[in-house]
């Protein structure tokens, strides 16, 4: 099931979506909604991650100082 909503753009994202939407022979809704898709996609995401870290943090998870130098090690430049 759908639903029908209007959004304001302005003129020149109005004007690239629609050039977009004539160079890959689709619809302005059917791009716009793929963007929002994954945008949505994107960002519940990313909150579910930070919500999990927050409840680690919460219950004390965190890693040793053996772990962090680890992992900064791994990654460090050789001078």
């Amino acid at each position: 099931m759908t639903a029908a909503f209007t959004i304001r753009l302005d003129d020149e994202t109005l004007a690239k979506l629609d050039a977009l939407a004539a160079d890959t022979d689709r619809s302005r809704n059917w791009l716009a909604a793929k963007a929002i898709e994954s945008y949505v996609e994107l960002n519940a995401w990313q909150i579910a991650r930070i919500k999990e870290g927050v409840a680690e943090a919460d219950r004390g998870a965190f890693a040793t100082d053996q772990e962090v130098e680890a992992v900064f090690a791994r990654y460090r430049t050789k001078a």
